[in-house]
């Protein structure tokens, strides 16, 4: 059997290729990650993928380990290349006796106390060290080196919790964290390097010297962070020596390692500690690309056991004092004001410094979380040290990251993408601008929506994410407080996932929206990962469609893979049918939505089916509001009514929790307000499909109604990142019922005055205006008269007042084919 690989990974940028590193086909390789982290990794060749929070949760990462062990067996082996998951890959290595870097093996490289102490012993240079477990301690300490000190933790990355004390006063105001042992050491004045770099097991494989121009304690104040590499042989000699000893008296094994020095005036060289693991900022980066070295591959391989990439034991080189022949350089430039901040002015593009930039978009949201989410990041490449530091200074000088202060207290502002028509959404707009203060974009000018918006208006193309982005910015400029974008609309999901990535906004991710809005996806994950759902096949043609309808059996149903409203889905029984479905699927077309290759063929699930909403928050998934879904005009699926009534206390209401939970969980859904579709079948529920949207048709109202608690304003709040209030205040029924005409026509009149009047009735909705051509199915997109809502004690308190209400509807309508008609409608 193959090796089981579990990957725990964090970066959202290309920091690592699994793909390339690992082959997919001989290796069973799942994958801990966070929703931003999952954007890059193989997820379509992935044994298995679970989207946690943090990686840093170790009780989270356990539950996911053995959620992916039940699904693809044991782990054989464990890859964690961020330098905050070492610690937990380590200890799971222990756990599950499993090879590779053990805690021991890992302490002395995390514990910075204890290294000080190795380093020291095998008469390797080091600042002066010691534990620092109160004032008093450091107070001692300071009395037998001098002042200024550091004080900083014993295990921690980036700078992060790192305190220069300059006296005894600034001591006695410092406070000591209740979490984390710390240490104090004297604070130097020298320059700062870094060596980065491969460790063979026994001398040093490729690695490069560079120098900080400003330093990592500085830029957790605001200072630009800039390292360039070092072309001096007279330096490079003596940092071999030191990086080689270092190596050697710490690392047990082979390691990628990541070195930082101390330079005095003259020329002495101090170890300030090194990682087993590659360089963080830009590092990865300009190896791979200016010297062809991937060190995250090298890593990966020692980790694995597998063949890492070749020639890992060549050095650049070929003596100590030979000069790189080219020399890379890179430059963080922070927001121009503390996190969190919003980007007001991006930095101008520079054409003749920087080889590459990765600048936040104007409006991104910025809140840090290590240098890959510092600000603008920058890489350089030239021929000499020199020329590199000239062109990093003078990007440098020229980059102002303008942003904005974020006060997380102030009033939010959620812009909506797209607002559809006031009939069917109207009421949600209504209910957003009475919970907090909301903005629109759409492409035609603001109408209807002004009373809900007032000024708060920008248009554009909501096709087009950049468009939609940049229209998106302005409105959250001038805004102080937490912006949120949210979209009901299923043609804009897609649109809204991206423009909310782009602005660092919480929101389903864009490849998550895409699993769900392509069915044949949906049908494929939910599938490899044994999620009740329906025996299917992607089909090219008819001669296909009947194929895979006889290997099904009949009845089957044909459908388009992305489209919405039931268009074109349909019940065929024998192979001519089939033929027609098959026509009928590929045909259709649905407004905004683009049609994917082939269509689905898939078993026919019998029995009831629901509608369920849930709101997903870090990844737990909370059922909110459950609907009975009418259904008419067969043998197409035309939702003719919804009703919500209690179902807690249902027979199958823990299994259709069990499976729409493990259902979000397989697509990788971890925020939203999502509407999944199940049928409750004999053999228990079976995923239709998930939407990652408000639910369409009032439903949404008529949980409101039901329940007291609003789906609407629980989307607004989870956009926002927000813990929704999930309490409902009164479980009653609520249903809604669409009329139609009896046949295609063109509407003259609709008078619903007596069917608003009647008890029972919290609403009549026309629908169809005068002039308006409606066509039945499978002609017509939801051609429909009006809505009726009610509400009652019971479903058959609905029920009885929709029929009188129903009853008391008149319209009017001319016939597309015959004479004119008035009557009540179906």
């Amino acid at each position: 059997m193959p090796d089981h690989v579990l990957v725990i990974h964090r970066w959202t940028d290309r920091y690592a290729d699994y793909a390339d590193y690992l082959d997919h086909t001989t290796h069973r390789v799942s994958y801990i990650t966070t929703e931003r982290a999952a954007r890059h990794l193989p997820v379509e060749q992935a044994a298995g993928v679970r989207l946690v929070d943090s990686t840093e949760d170790v009780k989270v990462v356990r539950e996911a380990i053995d959620a992916l062990v039940a699904r693809s067996g044991p782990v054989t082996r464990i890859v964690a290349l961020q330098e905050t998951d070492l610690d937990l890959a380590a200890d799971l290595r222990d756990a599950l006796d499993l090879p590779g870097q053990r805690g021991a093996d890992l302490e002395p490289l995390r514990d910075k106390l204890l290294m000080a102490r190795r380093l020291a012993a095998a008469g390797i240079a080091v600042p002066p060290t010691a534990d620092a477990p109160d004032h008093a301690a450091v107070t001692a300490f300071a009395a037998r080196h001098g002042w200024p000190v550091l004080v900083k933790p014993r295990r921690g990355t980036a700078s992060a919790g790192i305190t220069r004390l300059d006296s005894p006063a600034a001591l006695a105001a410092y406070a000591f964290p209740r979490d984390g042992a710390m240490l104090v050491q004297t604070w130097l004045p020298d320059q700062v390097l870094h060596v980065d770099g491969v460790f063979t097991g026994d001398r040093l494989g490729p690695w490069r010297a560079a120098r900080y121009l400003t330093t990592c304690l500085e830029f957790t104040a605001g200072t630009a962070l800039a390292s360039v590499e070092i072309d001096d042989p007279q330096l490079l000699a003596p940092l071999a020596e030191i990086t080689t000893a270092t190596t050697r008296t710490l690392f047990t094994g082979p390691a990628v390692f990541h070195l930082e020095l101390f330079l005095g005036d003259c020329g002495e060289l101090t170890v300030l500690e090194i990682g087993s693991r590659p360089g963080g900022a830009e590092v990865p980066f300009v190896w791979r690309e200016v010297h062809g070295i991937d060190l995250m591959a090298v890593a990966c391989a020692h980790q694995t056991g597998t063949e890492g990439p070749a020639a890992p034991h060549d050095t650049p080189h070929d003596s100590p004092t030979d000069p790189p022949a080219e020399v890379a350089g890179w430059l963080l430039v922070p927001p121009s004001v503390p996190m969190p901040c919003r980007v007001r002015t991006p930095p101008a593009p520079h054409h003749d410094g920087p080889y590459a930039q990765v600048v936040p978009e104007t409006g991104a949201l910025l809140t840090g979380g290590g240098y890959e989410h510092a600000g603008a990041r920058f890489r350089f490449r030239g021929d000499s040290s020199a020329a590199v530091t000239a062109a990093v200074h003078r990007a440098k000088r020229d980059t102002v990251l303008d942003c904005t202060p974020v006060d997380p207290h102030a009033p939010a502002r959620l812009v909506v993408i797209g607002c559809g028509n006031p009939p069917y959404r109207e009421y949600a707009l209504h209910a957003l601008a009475a919970h907090l203060t909301t903005a629109l974009v759409q492409p035609a000018d603001i109408d209807w929506q002004r009373r809900y918006v007032a000024h708060r208006f920008r248009p554009a193309d909501t096709t087009d994410p950049t468009a939609t982005a940049h229209a998106t910015a302005a409105l959250l400029a001038d805004h102080p407080g937490p912006g949120a974008v949210l979209t009901w609309d299923e043609a804009l999901l897609e649109t809204t996932a991206e423009v909310a990535r782009r602005l660092h906004l919480p929101h389903m991710s864009p490849e998550a929206v895409r699993r769900c809005r392509d069915k044949l996806t949906t049908r494929r994950l939910l599938e490899r990962a044994g999620v009740p759902s329906a025996r299917f096949r992607h089909v090219h043609n008819a001669a296909q469609a009947r194929a895979a309808a006889d290997e099904l059996g009949p009845p089957v149903v044909v459908k388009p893979r992305a489209l919405a409203g039931s268009i074109g889905v349909t019940l065929a029984t024998d192979p001519a049918e089939v033929t027609r479905a098959y026509a009928r699927a590929v045909g259709a077309a649905f407004p905004g939505l683009g049609a994917l290759d082939g269509a689905i063929v898939e078993e026919y699930l019998s029995g009831p089916e629901i509608s369920v909403d849930c709101a997903v928050s870090d990844g737990t998934v909370h059922l909110v509001n459950v609907a009975r879904k009418r259904l008419g005009f067969a043998p197409h699926f035309e939702e003719t009514g919804h009703l919500v009534a209690p179902w807690r206390h249902e027979p199958w209401a823990d299994d259709v929790r069990s499976v729409v939970t493990d259902a979000h969980t397989v697509l990788g859904i971890r925020t939203g307000l999502t509407h999944t579709e199940l049928r409750l079948t004999p053999a228990g529920p079976r995923i239709v499909e998930v939407n990652g949207r408000l639910g369409g048709d009032f439903i949404p109202l008529l949980c409101t109604l039901a329940t007291g608690l609003d789906p609407v304003v629980t989307a607004a709040d989870l956009a926002l990142g927000r813990t929704p209030d999930l309490t409902p205040t009164h479980d009653r029924c609520a249903e809604v019922r669409f009329l139609y005409p009896e046949q295609d026509g063109t509407v003259q009149a609709l008078d619903l005055t007596a069917a608003a009047a009647e008890p029972g009735i919290e609403r009549a909705v026309p629908l169809a205006a005068p002039g308006t051509r409606l066509h039945l199915p499978p002609r017509g997109i939801v051609p429909r008269l009006a809505a009726l809502l009610a509400t009652g004690e019971t479903p058959d308190d609905c029920a009885a007042a929709l029929d009188r209400a129903q009853h008391t509807v008149r319209y009017s309508l001319t016939p597309l084919s015959v004479t004119r008609s008035t009557r009540t409608p179906t």
